[in-house]
C-alpha cells in the first residue's frame, strides 16, 4: 500500500521547497485560465479642477493625440475647443436622405400615375406637381427622421452594451466633483509608458488603465433569441398580405381596424332612428349665429338706414283714372285684352317703403373702383352690357332667337334707375329684381358695393354736366 500510495501522490519524494514552487505554478496556471481575455481601452486621467482638464486637453492635443475624450459633471467652457471637436457630418447625411426621399416619392408617383397606370380624371394632367407635394413632404420627413436617428447611433458607436469607463470606481465621481480625460489606445501615438508619462506631466492626479474583456462586447444569448423571434414574427404579415393578393377566397376580407372601415356616422340626406323626425341631418339651432357672421350693420349688409324714416308714397292724382273706376269716355274692351295690356307690376311697387342709404358705407378709393369694374364685367355685363345700356351678349342673343319669353334687361341709364339710392341698387344685386337672380351667394359684400360704385360711374359718363369736368379739361375742350 505504501508503494501504491507513493506512486499515486504527486508530492512523494519532493522537498518542501519544491512542493511550494509547484503549488504556486499550478495556482498561477489556474488563475490564468479563470481570468477572461482583456483588451486595453486606454488611459483614464483624473483631474480635480475644470481648468486643469482644459489645459491638459490642449497639451495632449499639441502632442499629436487625436482619439481623446473628456468627462465632466457640468459643461466646461473652452473644452470643445481644447479637444478640437469637429462639426458632425450628420446634417449633411440627413439632407442627402431628405433629397433621396423627395426623389423616391416624386419618381414613384410619376411612374404610378403617368406610366404604369395612366388614368385621366376630369381632364386633369397625369402628373401635376402641386398634387404630389403632400406625399413628397411626408416621405422627405420619413427618410430624414430615420436617417437622423440611425445616423446618430452609428456615428456615436451605439448601441454599446458595456462602457469600459463604468468599470472604474473612481469614475463614479465624474457626476460629482472630478474631471476625467481619456486617451484611447486606438490612437496612432498611443504608448502606455509615454502616454502615462505625458498625463503625469500635464497634472493628472490619478491615472488608471481601462480594460475591456472580449465577452462583454458579445450580444447576450437571450437578446439574440429575442431579435430572431421578432424578425420571424415581423415577416409574417408581409407574407400573409402577399398570399392574399394571389389567392382567391370566398370569405370577406379581414379588417385590421374595423372602426376605420365601418364608422358610426350619418351620411347626408339619410334616415336615422336616433332623432324623432327620422332625419340624420340637423337644422341649425334657432337663434344661433356662426362666428364672424353676425351682420348687425344694416347699412353695410342690407343697404338700409335704420335711423332714417322711410319716404312716404306719393298720393295719386284726383283726376287720374283707376282700374276700378274707368272714365265714361273710355271705350269698352274685352277683359282678356285689358289683362294682357296691363303694365307689369315691379318689385319695387309691391315692397313697403324703405329708408335706403344714400352714400356707400365704405371708403371710396381707386382700387375699389377698379374692383367694381372687374366684378361688373364678370357678373353684370353679360346682360346689361359693358356700358350698362342693356345690350349685353346674352340680351342680344335672346333678341336674335325671338322666343317670346325673354324679358330685356333694364338700362342702367334710365331715369328710374339713376334716381335710385345706392342702398336700393345694393339690395337689387343682393336679392334680385324680377327675372334677375340674386348674387349674394356669388359676390361678397365689399364687391357688391364696388359694383354699385362702378354703376354710378357709368351713369355719370352718360349723364355728365359741365360741373363734372375739371376746369382745366373744360377750358381745353372749348373751341
Amino acid at each position: 500500500m505504501g508503494a501504491a500510495g507513493a506512486d499515486a501522490s504527486p508530492h512523494c519524494g519532493k522537498t518542501d521547497t519544491e512542493r511550494r514552487f509547484q503549488g504556486a505554478v499550478m495556482a498561477e496556471h489556474v488563475s490564468d485560465q479563470s481570468e477572461p481575455e482583456t483588451k486595453l481601452v486606454g488611459l483614464l486621467a483624473e483631474f480635480q479642477a475644470p481648468d486643469d482638464l482644459v489645459a491638459a486637453a490642449e497639451q495632449v492635443r499639441e502632442e499629436g493625440y487625436r482619439r481623446i475624450d473628456a468627462f465632466t459633471p457640468f459643461p466646461v467652457h473652452g473644452l470643445d475647443e481644447a479637444l478640437a471637436i469637429r462639426p458632425t457630418v450628420l446634417p449633411w447625411v440627413v439632407l442627402a436622405a431628405g433629397l433621396t426621399g423627395a426623389a423616391v416619392a416624386l419618381g414613384g408617383q410619376w411612374w404610378t400615375n403617368a406610366i404604369d397606370y395612366p388614368f385621366v380624371v376630369s381632364g386633369k394632367p397625369l402628373f401635376s406637381l402641386p398634387a404630389k407635394i403632400p406625399v413628397t413632404f411626408e416621405v422627405i420627413i420619413l427618410f430624414a427622421g430615420f436617417t437622423a436617428f440611425l445616423g446618430m447611433l452609428a456615428l456615436n458607436g451605439l448601441p454599446r452594451f458595456v462602457q469600459p469607463v463604468f468599470r472604474s470606481r473612481r469614475f463614479r465621481r465624474a457626476t460629482a466633483d472630478r474631471f476625467f480625460l481619456l486617451v484611447e489606445a486606438a490612437d496612432a501615438r498611443f504608448s502606455i509608458e509615454k502616454t502615462r508619462q505625458l498625463l503625469t506631466t500635464v497634472g493628472a492626479a490619478q491615472i488608471e488603465e481601462l480594460r475591456d474583456d472580449a465577452a462583454s462586447i458579445r450580444l447576450p444569448s437571450w437578446i439574440r433569441g429575442t431579435l430572431v423571434t421578432a424578425a420571424i414574427l415581423a415577416a409574417l404579415p408581409p407574407l400573409w398580405i402577399a398570399r392574399a393578393r394571389v389567392v382567391r377566397s370566398d370569405q370577406p376580407r379581414w379588417h385590421t381596424f374595423i372602426d376605420m372601415d365601418y364608422q358610426p356616422k350619418f351620411k347626408p340626406q339619410t334616415a336615422s332612428t336616433l332623432f324623432t323626425d327620422g332625419r340624420a341631418d340637423r337644422l341649425p339651432v334657432a337663434g344661433t349665429v356662426a362666428r364672424g357672421r353676425l351682420r348687425d350693420d344694416m347699412r353695410l349688409y342690407q343697404g338700409i338706414d335704420p335711423d332714417a324714416e322711410p319716404p312716404k308714397p306719393d298720393a295719386p292724382k284726383p283726376d287720374a283714372p283707376t282700374p276700378d273706376a274707368p272714365t265714361p269716355d273710355a271705350p269698352k274692351t274685352d277683359a282678356s285684352k285689358t289683362e294682357s295690356a296691363a303694365p307689369v307690376e315691379s318689385a319695387a311697387d309691391s315692397e313697403p317703403a324703405v329708408a335706403w342709404v344714400t352714400e356707400i358705407p365704405l371708403p371710396v378709393t381707386d382700387p375699389m373702383m377698379r374692383r367694381g369694374q372687374q366684378q361688373y364685367n364678370i357678373y353684370c355685363a353679360p346682360c346689361h352690357g359693358l356700358a350698362g345700356s342693356g345690350d349685353g351678349l346674352v340680351a342680344r342673343r335672346a333678341q336674335e332667337l325671338q322666343q317670346g319669353t325673354w324679358l330685356p334687361p333694364t338700362s342702367l341709364h334710365t331715369e328710374a334707375v339713376r334716381l335710385q339710392p345706392v342702398g336700393q341698387l345694393f339690395h337689387a344685386i343682393s336679392n334680385g329684381v324680377r327675372k334677375m337672380p340674386p348674387y349674394a351667394a356669388q359676390i361678397s359684400v365689399p364687391d357688391r358695393w364696388a359694383i354699385v360704385l362702378y354703376i354710378r360711374a357709368l351713369q355719370r359718363t352718360q349723364n355728365a354736366t359741365p360741373d363734372d369736368v375739371p376746369s382745366e379739361t373744360w377750358k381745353a375742350m372749348q373751341p
